[in-house]
């Protein structure tokens, strides 16, 4: 934090944000890429503060099923105070929370997926050592300064409507149009998503259910 303490907060001054102030993170798979947004005492809606490439992330669209597959999940997770990781082996790092309740309810297996620094990665998603003390310097700081858990969404890919198109016959598409309804909000919106689990599906507060 001293580090970053040096720089960012003339970086986020000119987006009207701060360190400490609410964080949101979506990752894409396909892209590469962490989306990280925050949220101004001042302000109604999240701004985004940076996009990070992800380094090392290992195996390919589509969820994470079971213990030892080497994919990374897809999906709505979160961290908070307790799943950060200071001492990590790869320098810093954040669980994200996998399995969560829908994962579980689907009987898929798993643990210990982070957001860590390095550039190798079985199943995690690797950002490098300078890029980590960011992310986790501006996560560390919102849970400080009282939020209760930093939203970490994993999609496959940006769902927009011609990438949702390009994969219609994938096998996943059917899970992935029940991630659609929280990035379509998202986008419109720009304030997290409020999702639910009901009859193992997901479900996102004003809008329509997606049958598994």
């Amino acid at each position: 934090m001293e580090k970053v303490s040096k720089y960012m907060p003339s970086q986020l001054e000119v987006k009207g944000l701060a360190i400490g102030d609410p964080v949101y993170i979506r990752i894409f798979k396909k892209e590469r890429q962490l989306e990280l947004w925050m949220k101004g005492a001042d302000k109604s809606s999240y701004q985004l503060a940076k996009t990070y490439s992800v380094a090392a992330m290992s195996g390919e669209i589509g969820p994470k099923l079971k213990e030892g597959d080497f994919q990374a999940p897809e999906g709505f997770y979160a961290t908070n105070k307790g799943l950060l990781h200071p001492l990590s082996r790869y320098h810093l790092a954040f669980n994200i929370g996998y399995p969560n309740a829908y994962d579980r309810a689907h009987e898929r297996t798993g643990s210990f997926i982070m957001v860590h620094g390095g550039r190798v990665s079985a199943g995690c998603f690797a950002m490098t050592d300078p890029m980590i003390e960011e992310i986790y310097s501006l996560c560390a700081a919102a849970l400080a300064g009282g939020q209760n858990e930093v939203p970490v969404h994993c999609f496959p890919f940006r769902m927009d409507a011609e990438q949702m198109e390009s994969f219609a016959s994938h096998s996943e598409i059917q899970f992935w149009q029940s991630l659609k309804p929280a990035y379509d909000q998202f986008e419109s919106e720009k304030n997290p998503p409020q999702i639910d689990l009901v009859d193992r599906s997901y479900v996102v507060a004003n809008s329509t259910k997606v049958e598994d």
